[in-house]
C-alpha cells in the first residue's frame, strides 16, 4: 500500500499535500526521521503539535484525496457522497458534472473510478497522519509521562479510529463481524498489510476511543476544531451504533448529553445559515477563515447558492422530494429548503451575507458532529433496546424546538416509534453526512423522489452493493498482499 498509505513525510507536517508526491522513505536524506522524530517527541513532545494541526488541516484541504478534482476538498467530500447514495440528497441538475457517477452508482460499480480511490486515499492519509503522531510519542501502548503528550496521543487516536470508522462505513456493505475489510496499519513502519476482518478493525476503533477519553480527560482545548473527550465519545457511539451494539450506544450518548454541556439548537438557530463555529451546540467542526485559501473547491461550493461555485452555477444538491414532503409546515425545518429553487437547502447552509455567489473566498466554517446526534443517537438506542420512555424523551427534547406541539410523539411505540426517530435523523441532520450512517444502521431502504435524476422510485436495500465504495485499482494493483 505504499502508493497511498505512506506518504512524504513533510506533507503530513505541514498538513498539505501533492498528488504527485506519494513515497515516504524510511530514512529521507533531506527530513528527519520517524525514529529520529520518535527520540526528540520523548523529549519535548511539543513537536508533534504540527503534526496533530496536519491532521485538521488534511481534514478540509483541497487535494488531500489525492486528485486535483473540483470534488476533493477532504472530509466533507465524502459527507456529500454519502448523502447522496442514501438518497436523502437529490443531484437535481447536472451542468459540470460532479457527483454524477456516484448518484449513477458508476462509482460504485466500477474500482477503477478514481472517487473509489480518493476517499481511500484520503482516511489513510489521515491514520498515517495519526499513526506520525503515535510512533513519535512512543507508539499505540505507550502513555506519555507529559500533559501536552497525553492530549497529542489522545487525538491522534481519536483521529485514526474516526479514520477507519469511515473507510468502514463506505466500503463494507454492512457490518459482518468475520467479513475481512480493510489493511489495519498502526503503525507508520508496516509493511503492505492484507485485509483485516471487521471484528479486528472495529475492535481497535473502540480501543482507540477509549483510550483518547481517558488520555483527553483533563484537555481543555483551545478551539472546537480539537478533538477533546467528549467528541471521542461522540465517534464512539457511532462505531457501537454500526455494530449494532445499541446498549452501548445508549450508555455513551446517555454521557454526552448530561455531562457535555450542549443544548440543542433553536428554532431561529437551525434556520440561521450553519456557518459558524462559535453555535454552542456545535461539538466539533472547523473555523474556516480566508488564510484557509478555500473557494471553487470547498463544500460550500458545492452546496451553498450564495458562494461562487457549482450549486450557484447550477449543480443544485437538495432534498429529497419525498423527504421533503414528510415535513410538516408547520415545523421550521421546513424552511430550510426552497420549494422554489429544487429543495435547494437555501435556508439551512449559506453565507451570512446571502448575496447569491457572493462568496468567494470561503469563511463560512464547517460543522462536523452537534449535540442534536447525541439525542437521535439516544433516542434510536433506547428504542432498540426496550426503553421506548427514554426514546420518546430524547425525541421530544428536538422536536418541541422544531415543531409547535410535539406531543404526538407520547403515543408512539414498537415500529412506529422506531420509524419516526428514523424520520426525523433525516431530516434533522440533512447534508451533514450522516444519512448514510443511519440508513446503514437502520437497514433502512432507499427509494429517490422525483426529484432524482436516475433511479428514482427503484427500492434498494442498505447493503445493496451499489451503495458502498470499492477498494481501488492503484491498492489492488500496489498491495500484493490485501487478500492473503
Amino acid at each position: 500500500m505504499k502508493t497511498v498509505y505512506k506518504i512524504l513525510f513533510a506533507a503530513v507536517l505541514l498538513g498539505t499535500v501533492s498528488c504527485k508526491e506519494e513515497f515516504l522513505q524510511t530514512e529521507p536524506t533531506e527530513l528527519i526521521s520517524a525514529n529520529q522524530i520518535a527520540e526528540a517527541s520523548a523529549l519535548n513532545p511539543g513537536l508533534q503539535s504540527a503534526n496533530v494541526a496536519g491532521i485538521y488541516a488534511t481534514m478540509y484541504g483541497a487535494g488531500t484525496g489525492g486528485t486535483s478534482g473540483h470534488d476533493d476538498f477532504g472530509h466533507k467530500t465524502y459527507d456529500i457522497y454519502g448523502d447522496l447514495l442514501s438518497g436523502d440528497m437529490a443531484l437535481t441538475s447536472v451542468i459540470y458534472g460532479w457527483y454524477r457517477t456516484i448518484t449513477e452508482f458508476q462509482t460504485t460499480q466500477d474500482y477503477t473510478v478514481d472517487d473509489n480511490y480518493q476517499a481511500w486515499r484520503f482516511y489513510y492519509r489521515l491514520i498515517f497522519a495519526a499513526n506520525t503522531v503515535i510512533d513519535g510519542l512512543g507508539g499505540s501502548n505507550a502513555i506519555p509521562g507529559t500533559a501536552s503528550g497525553r492530549w497529542y496521543m489522545g487525538q491522534a487516536k481519536a483521529m485514526r479510529a474516526f479514520s477507519y470508522f469511515y473507510l468502514a462505513q463506505y466500503y463494507q456493505n454492512e457490518y459482518i463481524a468475520t467479513e475481512k475489510i480493510l489493511p489495519l496499519y498502526t503503525n507508520t513502519t508496516d509493511p503492505n498489510l492484507p485485509k483485516s476482518t471487521a471484528a479486528d478493525v472495529y475492535a481497535l476503533m473502540v480501543k482507540d476511543l477509549t483510550d483518547a477519553q481517558s488520555l483527553l480527560s483533563d484537555f481543555s482545548r483551545s478551539n472546537k476544531s480539537e478533538v477533546n473527550a467528549v467528541v471521542a465519545k461522540g465517534m464512539l457511539a457511532y462505531v457501537h451504533g454500526a455494530m449494532g451494539n445499541n446498549a452501548a450506544m445508549k450508555s455513551v450518548t446517555a454521557d454526552v448529553i448530561s455531562t457535555g454541556g450542549f443544548k440543542i439548537m433553536t428554532a431561529a438557530e437551525v434556520v440561521g445559515g450553519f456557518n459558524n463555529l462559535g453555535t454552542s451546540q456545535w461539538m466539533w467542526g472547523v473555523d474556516i477563515t480566508t488564510d484557509s485559501k478555500l473557494n471553487l473547491i470547498s463544500w460550500w461550493g458545492q452546496m451553498d447558492l450564495y458562494t461562487y461555485s457549482y450549486a450557484w452555477a447550477g449543480d443544485i444538491k437538495g432534498m429529497d422530494k419525498g423527504l421533503y414532503d414528510g415535513i410538516p409546515a408547520t415545523d421550521v425545518r421546513k424552511a430550510q429548503f426552497s420549494s422554489a429553487n429544487k429543495l435547494a437547502p437555501i435556508g439551512k447552509f449559506y453565507h451570512p451575507n446571502k448575496v447569491i455567489g457572493g462568496q468567494r473566498t470561503i469563511d463560512a466554517d464547517y460543522v462536523y458532529m452537534r449535540v442534536e446526534e447525541m439525542y437521535l443517537l439516544n433516542a434510536e438506542a433506547c428504542a432498540k433496546t426496550g426503553d421506548e420512555a427514554g426514546a420518546r424523551k430524547s425525541l421530544k427534547a428536538i422536536m418541541a424546538l422544531r415543531v409547535p406541539d410535539a406531543s404526538y410523539i407520547d403515543a408512539l411505540t414498537g415500529k412506529d416509534l422506531r420509524d419516526e426517530i428514523y424520520l426525523q435523523t433525516r431530516i434533522e441532520l440533512w447534508g451533514e453526512g450522516k444519512s448514510y450512517l443511519s440508513l446503514k444502521r437502520n437497514k433502512g431502504t432507499v427509494n429517490r423522489g422525483s426529484n432524482h435524476l436516475k433511479f428514482v422510485g427503484t427500492p434498494i436495500l442498505y447493503n445493496d452493493s451499489r451503495l458502498s465504495l470499492k477498494i481501488p485499482i492503484q491498492e489492488v494493483q500496489n498491495n500484493p498482499n490485501l487478500n492473503k
